[in-house]
């Protein structure tokens, strides 16, 4: 249970870092515009997401599963009912969560929203407004993930301290 808690936690913080430093600056290189950019990054953010929701509450689950079968056995073996601290874990994962939930359905809807109703948003003058709400949500997003990673680090660290 260990192992599939460590997976889901690996493959969740692998997404994140493969989105961030591989494929939004790639797509942003490579395609012409940042409307067609932005018709790659969104959907592929959106699995990011899901995947995230996903392995968090896998890990929440293994996580806890694998706390009540070690006690079991500690107690079984020992006659003692030493339980580890998980706690931080959950919380820290459970942070992740809602930051997470928060990136998709709050400032990534409105993201979306804009960038639709913008059209092409090259043709958007920096200076309108519609373009610096839209600049000043990408930085927020942009923020949440890299403190949702960062929370996954330091749940990754704390299961694997705990495993030593």
């Amino acid at each position: 249970m260990r192992f599939f808690a460590i997976l889901a936690l690996a493959l969740w913080l692998g997404s994140i870092f493969f989105f961030g430093a591989v494929l939004a600056p790639t797509v942003f290189h490579v395609l012409p515009t940042h409307t067609l950019a932005g018709n790659v990054v969104f959907p592929a953010l959106t699995h990011l997401h899901t995947i995230g929701l996903i392995c968090g509450v896998l890990f929440a689950i293994f996580i806890i599963l694998s706390n009540l079968m070690t006690r079991h056995n500690e107690a079984r073996i020992r006659g003692t009912r030493q339980q580890a601290n998980i706690l931080p874990q959950l919380v820290l994962v459970g942070c992740m969560l809602a930051l997470t939930a928060y990136a998709q359905f709050g400032i990534g809807a409105r993201m979306n929203g804009m960038r639709v109703g913008m059209g092409e948003i090259d043709s958007i003058s920096q200076t309108d407004a519609r373009r610096i709400e839209f600049n000043r949500l990408h930085l927020w997003s942009t923020r949440l993930e890299g403190t949702i990673f960062f929370l996954g680090l330091g749940t990754l660290f704390l299961t694997s301290r705990r495993l030593s």
